[in-house]
């Protein structure tokens, strides 16, 4: 059973990178199960206006979930979250932890 409450609010104010800051959001996101696996994100252009940064910005983020292996990009047809998904790293959204300086 999934938990949309336990997403926190996205603060691109905070202490890290924005476009890092993305990238957790969209993983707590994926983690809480508001975001299914296999299910196609929207557009980085429309994730760009929703969280209101630039469009390189959510490419960036992009890349940094592609990493984490939590969503794959299919040329010409999208980028949808991994199925199966990844265990949450240790320090990662998810857990409720930060990882130590």
């Amino acid at each position: 059973m999934s938990d949309y409450s336990a997403v926190p609010d996205f603060n691109p104010q905070g202490p890290q990178l924005v476009y890092v800051a993305v990238a957790d959001h969209v993983e707590a996101r994926i983690r809480a199960g508001e975001l299914q696996p296999g299910a196609r994100l929207p557009a980085e252009r429309d994730l760009a206006q929703e969280y209101g940064v630039a469009y390189l910005t959510v490419r960036r983020a992009a890349q940094v979930l592609r990493d984490r292996g939590l969503i794959v990009t299919v040329h010409g047809r999208g980028t949808f979250v991994s199925d199966p998904l990844p265990e949450a790293a240790p320090g990662r959204a998810g857990d409720g932890e930060r990882p130590a300086d």
